[in-house]
């Protein structure tokens, strides 16, 4: 398998020489081919022990862990890929269904020669850590899910009951805090302001266009027409052949509260805690469905924790991640 290796502090020197903007995160890129014409972005950070390898979500690349990634260095030896389809990785007409992103990552994973890894995948990853652990167990050494425990095929969005209970909710929750598009600097403040988790400005700038006035422009990571060819590719959550270690982070819905919203009167206060209600139902369903079949498996519910659990959690993801990898 070829295994491109790009000179990356060649171009970020050249990159500072001209004024541009570089990616300050001490990792190298290189690009593993995993199928005909398709190659994947793959970083590594370096580090001493057990390797990671972590997937992003939906909508993000590798570069989304760019400043979470340094810090697990300590104690392991840090990758991240960049799925096909997003980003700096190739973008074919097919091959976006859950399999064969699974397929992708075992391809790297053989490519780089990473043995026994833990694989950590935030959000939409969970269905390749969950497919790679019930196939390939012998390859791994364990999974951890980042608040990616939900279910493709049980998702209160498909129901109108459920997404007319949400349409109830007041506009700020369905909505949430709008960033200042102003400038990546600005973006990350507007973050830190509504307690969201600042990503790194990386992650940004993989996910969006820099326009010339510094301000941040369209969404250029992916497409809408690959979006919805991984979600209409994914498979039911089913962990019944996983024989590794598995640890998650989430946060267990909590009806009646919000940690973003105050009600103003009773009735934002009943839609709030219906939808909660209805969310939690989904939820347990989600939890139930892992426990059943990895009963070891070690679920940390944190409260408030919002989607992007490495990033606002940061210290406790990697508290809980070391103690994980050290009791392998």
């Amino acid at each position: 398998m070829k295994v491109t290796v790009i000179a990356w502090s060649i171009a970020a020197l050249i990159a500072q020489g001209s004024g541009a903007w570089r990616d300050p995160s001490p990792h190298r890129a290189r690009f593993v081919d995993v199928d005909a014409d398709v190659r994947l972005e793959v970083l590594d950070w370096g580090g001493s022990g057990r390797p990671i390898v972590l997937l992003a979500g939906s909508g993000n690349t590798a570069h989304v862990f760019d400043d979470f990634a340094p810090k697990l260095t300590s104690f392991s030896h840090v990758y991240g890929i960049t799925r096909r389809g997003y980003g700096e990785s190739s973008r074919p007409a097919s091959g976006y269904d859950d399999q064969r992103l699974a397929d992708d990552v075992l391809v790297v994973l053989n490519a780089l020669k990473i043995d026994s890894p833990v694989l950590a995948g935030h959000s939409m990853a969970g269905g390749e850590l969950t497919t790679l652990g019930n196939q390939h167990s012998d390859r791994l050494a364990g999974l951890v899910y980042l608040d990616a425990l939900g279910d493709p095929r049980d998702f209160p969005a498909g129901s109108p009951a459920y997404m007319e209970q949400f349409r109830k909710l007041p506009l700020p929750m369905r909505e949430g805090p709008r960033p200042d598009m102003t400038s990546f600097d600005a973006y990350r403040e507007s973050q830190r302001r509504n307690n969201q988790g600042v990503f790194p400005e990386s992650g940004l700038r993989q996910g969006f266009v820099a326009n010339a006035d510094g301000s941040v422009g369209r969404y250029k990571a992916s497409t809408g027409a690959i979006h919805d060819a991984i979600g209409s590719g994914q498979k039911k959550r089913d962990y019944s052949s996983i024989k590794v270690p598995v640890l998650a982070f989430f946060e267990f819905p909590r009806p009646g509260e919000s940690p973003v919203y105050q009600p103003r009167n009773e009735e934002e206060r009943a839609a709030i805690r219906a939808f909660g209600e209805a969310t939690a139902a989904c939820v347990d369903r989600w939890f139930a469905n892992l426990k059943h079949s990895v009963p070891g498996a070690r679920i940390l519910d944190l409260p408030g924790v919002g989607h992007f659990v490495f990033i606002t959690r940061e210290a406790v993801v990697l508290r809980e991640m070391r103690a994980f990898i050290d009791g392998l």
